[in-house]
């Protein structure tokens, strides 16, 4: 059995670390800034919760003490967290050695390297972090999650279009197939690198216009596709296909299963 210290495991991709990890008979130690409550749609029986903030440093020893590996599905999107989200890897990373464990795997986004935007930057920017450590780490980076493209649509269909960017294609990918993927990298056996980089992409590239076409025939939802234009370096990226990683398939789950089979998604 092995000690897990899972940082985020109260967000998407964690909640699915946490769930993963403990059905495999390992212990789990979520790292949140807020922590739920049992009977809460984030909240796993066994998992032990610890209320920490990697800004400040608050209670992060306490999360992980004896952990042998951690796996950090962190998110920064605005504020003072994204501000400080790579600062906060470097905190994460400098405890966890204190505390003796053997690796951290961080969740990424695939060619984060590339993209001018805030956000995809802040991601580069951690993945440089943790090259740099001393600690013995893994950055996993990943397609964009299905769910993404799913609020995409339903936020447009709210005021009767679903928007469709120009020329954009996804692979998008199910947040329990990235857990997988974090899982193996945080429990192979030593490799001898110090640093590995790998990249996860969905089962399937298609064009925004045939996901938002199976979108609607899914969940019944109203609103008429509307091919629009995104201008700007993200235009660009999503235009050359950046954000897709054809020769790194490894989900399982299409679009349309996620969708079928996650009603609170729909």
């Amino acid at each position: 059995m092995t000690r897990i210290c899972v940082a985020g495991g109260t967000g998407e991709a964690g909640r699915e670390v946490v769930r993963q990890a403990l059905g495999l008979g390992h212990a789990v130690a979520v790292l949140t800034r807020n922590a739920p409550r049992p009977g809460a749609r984030a909240y796993y029986d066994g998992a032990a919760y610890f209320r920490a903030d990697v800004t400040t440093g608050e209670g992060v020893p306490e999360a992980l003490a004896g952990a042998d590996v951690v796996i950090d599905c962190l998110e920064a999107r605005t504020g003072k967290a994204l501000r400080h989200y790579a600062a906060g890897g470097a905190l994460l990373l400098g405890e966890a050695a204190a505390a003796g464990a053997a690796r951290a795997v961080q969740l990424s986004i695939v060619n984060c390297d590339q993209s001018a935007l805030t956000y995809y930057r802040s991601k580069a920017d951690k993945e440089r972090v943790y090259a740099r450590s001393p600690l013995e780490t893994r950055t996993v980076r990943a397609t964009q999650f299905h769910s993404l493209v799913a609020g995409i649509f339903g936020a447009g269909s709210r005021v009767g279009l679903v928007p469709v960017i120009k020329g954009a294609r996804f692979q998008p990918i199910a947040p329990a197939d990235v857990a997988s993927a974090l899982l193996e990298a945080a429990l192979e056996p030593p490799s001898g690198d110090s640093h590995a980089l790998q990249t996860v992409g969905g089962p399937e590239v298609l064009s925004m216009g045939s996901l938002a076409v199976a979108w609607k025939q899914i969940t019944r939802a109203r609103g008429l596709v509307t091919e629009v234009p995104l201008p700007g370096q993200m235009g660009r990226f999503l235009r050359d296909g950046t954000n897709l990683a054809p020769e790194h398939r490894y989900g399982h789950t299409t679009f349309e299963a996620w969708l079928a089979n996650r009603q609170e998604n729909l």
